[in-house]
């Protein structure tokens, strides 16, 4: 069973511009349409980048109904809509259907810690209320609960779940998986200090936070890859390397912000319990962006 895939290539994590009042839809527009004429293939809103968690049920919704206006069908939109409470989730993911989502990021239960049995009966009852289909997200570094290649294997078979969205950190994991799901699910890499290992497992891109500074060689990456030039495309994963490291030396987005506003897309503001980005891990980015004439 071969599915369509929502997207192939790299997929921005995009930032939420802020204000100290609420979100900044001019810059949001903004960098919707850089991201675009980039050549970005598809943009993730409100998802861990986008600080969703921070935002009220509201915000995260006008988010979404905004972003698929401006986007204008040019790429692929995939709304982050996943929940520690299911029938949250399920409405937040009609609701995101119903603004013109072409798909759904449904992040594991994070704090409930949930068994296996639990994450395929969630996924699966999701899975069957949404109109569009579903990448799961699995990021045991932030929930407190990972998705066993086993569990992908039974979830693979129903026909509105597309992809992985994969952040375990796990090489061998992600090997096993790849062989368990075979082409029933696109993987893409959730970490961008793995992209080309996991394109080279048959993986179909990475949702990235490296994008949001660098659309066009993020995409350029993995579709070298996909052309046959895999030498190219390790050669970039390697030269972006120290900067992705750099935008990972605190938890995600606060550098990221941080870069972007040094970018001038956005103002440097992070809502609590975030802060803004430490001096000295600051420097390090700085210098990085202005190494690759970010800045």
């Amino acid at each position: 069973m071969t599915k369509q895939p929502i997207f192939k290539g790299a997929a921005t994590a995009l930032i939420t511009p802020l204000t100290e009042t609420g979100v900044d839809f001019e810059a949001l527009g903004r960098l919707i349409d850089w991201q675009i004429d980039s050549g970005i293939d598809a943009l993730v809103i409100m998802g861990t980048t986008g600080e969703k968690s921070t935002l009220t049920s509201e915000e995260h919704l006008e988010v979404i109904r905004y972003s698929v206006e401006r986007a204008a069908h040019r790429v692929p939109i995939i709304a982050g809509t996943g929940s520690n409470d299911t029938a949250h989730a399920i409405y937040m993911s009609k609701t995101a259907c119903d603004l013109g989502a072409d798909a759904l990021l449904v992040v594991t239960p994070y704090y409930n810690k949930a068994t296996q049995n639990g994450l395929i009966k969630m996924f699966e009852t999701i899975a069957d209320a949404a109109p569009k289909p579903i990448i799961m997200y699995n990021v045991p570094s932030r929930t407190g609960v990972g998705i066993e290649p086993e569990t992908y294997a039974v979830l693979a078979d129903h026909p509105n779940i597309a992809g992985i969205k994969e952040a375990n950190g796990d090489i061998s994991k992600i090997v096993k998986t790849a062989s368990l799901v075979g082409d029933k699910l696109d993987i893409y890499s959730g970490n961008d200090d793995q992209v080309v290992p996991i394109l080279s497992m048959g993986g179909s891109g990475v949702v990235s936070v490296l994008s949001n500074l660098m659309p066009k060689e993020t995409s350029q990456m993995c579709h070298r890859f996909f052309d046959g030039d895999l030498e190219g495309s390790r050669k970039m994963q390697m030269e972006y390397l120290p900067l992705i490291n750099a935008l990972f030396s605190e938890v995600n987005p606060i550098p990221v912000k941080a870069a972007m506003a040094a970018m001038g897309f956005c103002q440097n503001i992070v809502r609590l319990p975030l802060t803004l980005m430490e001096e000295a891990h600051y420097k390090v980015l700085e210098g990085l962006m202005k190494k690759q004439g970010l800045i």
